[in-house]
Formats: C-alpha cells, structure tokens, sequence
C-alpha cells in the first residue's frame, strides 16, 4: 500500500526485499529507481531489473535488434534473416522484393511491439508503404525480415536459469453479434487487471495504427461487429505492452528450448534477459525455432502474475544474483 503509482514489477522486488531486511529507499519514484541495501551489499536497481550486474554494452547490444540477430548468428542460434534500413526512400524501393512475402516491419530500437507490422500472408505495396511509414515514426532504421511461423514464448533468463515462460497471446476481443470491435476493447479494458505504465498484471489494448491496419488485413475495421463467441486478434504480435494475455508455459516447453533461451543470453552476457523465441511447436523438440529479439529490462510481473497458469516467484533469484 503506498506505492501503487510504481512499475508493479518494482512493487515485487520491494516487497521481497522488505520481507527479508533489506533497506529499500526509493531514490527516484518516477524513475522506478530504488537502493536495497543490507550490511555492506548497497544495490541501485531501476524498473526491478535494471541492474549492475548487466554491463552497458550488453544493454547497448539488446537495444539493438540488428546487432543482436548478429551476435546470435555468430553464436549457432537460429534468428530470422532480413534487412535493414536507414532512409524510408530506400525502404521504399526495396519494397518490391517484399511484396507478396510473409514477413515482419519493425523499428531497430525500440521496446513493447511499438511500430511493428506483422503480415504471415504477405502485404501489396499500400500497406507495406504504410508499415514502414510507422516503423519509421518510431526509430531511424526499420527491419524487414521473414515471419516466423508459430507461437511466440517469452523465457525470462537469471543468471543463467530459465525462470518463467510466457506465451503471450496477441490483443483479442470475443464477439457478442451485437458490439462493435471498437465497444468490445472499451469494455475489455474495464477489466480491473488492466491499466496503463505496468502498475497492474496486464495493459489496456491500444487500438493504434498497427491494429487498425492488421484488422484492414482481415478485411475488418474498428466499426466492424463480430458474430457471438467470434475471437477476434487485433494484432499479429503478442507483447503485454500492447493489450496482450499471459499464459504460464513453464512447466511444458522442453529443456532444448530453455537450453537455447540461455545461450541466447549468454551470447550477449546478460545476467538478466527476456528472450522471445518463435517455436512452430513447442511439443516437438526438433521443431523450427527462432529467437526474434532480446530485452534488457524484461517486466517480472507478467510471470508474477500470468493471466492464466501458475505464478512465478521472480523476485527471489533476482535479489539472490544481487547477493542477498
């Protein structure tokens, strides 16, 4: 109580610490940045895991989706092959290549699934022109790369151990044969698991561009109603951030694909590392994979408190690789 302006996933590493004597003092509230501190062990964390045992360039290559794909090659993991662009003009001409194609618009840098276009049936040269208009709005350099088919699985990387699994299922709605999809996501997001700026276990759904140009896809609109019991997905891409649900996979994914979540991490030096891996089927151990992106400052809380599926005591190994 008294701090539910705060990150939630900060609220769990406070509440931990607390639980186990740990001084918490919160340096910067805003900033989610806070000092633990017991004996002689003083640690500064931002956001809950944004720590010193993660060095700048580690962080400095995560941020940087082309480099990572890279640094992941080199290493013998499987990432999906494409390229990059500084201009939009030079996006543009290059478009002709990608017509038609299954493949991902997305912008170099930036976090949460802003920006990104996603079409597994391929795009005509309107709608391509117009991910990459948004993509650009977000970051100087974009990403066309294949889509990978599957499921896509957040693994969440401590020092070295796989401590939860996620797989996130893109923003949704269900019909009722009487509301319009835009009236469904208002109602959705009354849900009182749902806010804005990560302070509770899910995040509103956002009806952006993206999302209005994925429904465009599926020959619907905002304004379109879907018939009773319709599951509707309003974007191809599943982060949290954008109004997505969480799924507690744990317990099911084979150890091959952990193994490679952290080797995936370790390729960077991340002590600390959300890996989103896209598995054709995660029951099968030879099945087609890739890792699609790593996150310096993956949210806890999302395995903390899943929306379906066993939750995830993070906050432990987390103030364990802090030497607590």
């Amino acid at each position: 109580n008294g701090y539910e302006d705060m990150e939630l996933s900060t609220q769990i590493l406070m509440k931990e610490a607390i639980k186990r004597g740990i001084k918490v003092e919160i340096l910067d509230r805003s900033e989610n940045f806070i000092c633990l501190e017991k004996g002689e062990n003083i640690q500064y964390v931002r956001q809950a895991t944004k720590t010193s045992k993660d060095d700048y360039i580690t962080v400095l290559i995560m941020e940087n989706k082309a480099v990572t794909k890279k640094v992941l090659d080199k290493q013998g993991i499987t990432v999906p092959q494409g390229k990059s662009f500084n201009k939009k003009e030079e996006a543009i001409q290059a478009m002709q290549y990608f017509v038609g194609q299954p493949i991902v618009v997305k912008p170099k840098s930036t976090n949460f699934g802003v920006g990104i276009s996603i079409f597994p049936e391929g795009a005509n040269k309107a709608d391509l022109t117009k991910a990459i208009e948004i993509a650009f709005e977000h970051d100087q350099t974009i990403m066309i790369e294949e889509f990978i088919n599957g499921k896509e699985y957040r693994f969440l990387v401590v020092d070295d151990q796989v401590l939860g699994i996620l797989h996130r299922v893109p923003a949704n709605v269900i019909g009722d044969g009487e509301h319009s999809i835009k009236e469904l996501v208002e109602v959705k997001n009354e849900d009182s698991l749902r806010g804005k700026g990560y302070r509770t276990p899910l995040e509103k759904i956002n009806l952006d561009e993206s999302a209005k140009l994925f429904l465009k896809h599926k020959n619907m609109s905002i304004d379109t109603i879907p018939s009773k019991n319709e599951i509707v997905y309003l974007r191809e891409n599943s982060n949290i951030s954008t109004g997505g649900d969480s799924i507690d996979y744990t317990d099911r994914i084979p150890s091959i694909f952990k193994e490679t979540a952290i080797q995936a991490a370790q390729a960077v030096g991340a002590k600390i590392c959300g890996v989103d891996m896209m598995i054709e089927d995660y029951t099968d151990q030879e099945s087609r994979y890739a890792v699609i992106e790593l996150n310096f400052n993956p949210a806890i809380h999302i395995h903390c408190y899943p929306y379906k599926g066993k939750e995830r005591k993070i906050a432990d190994s987390l103030l364990a690789l802090l030497g607590y």
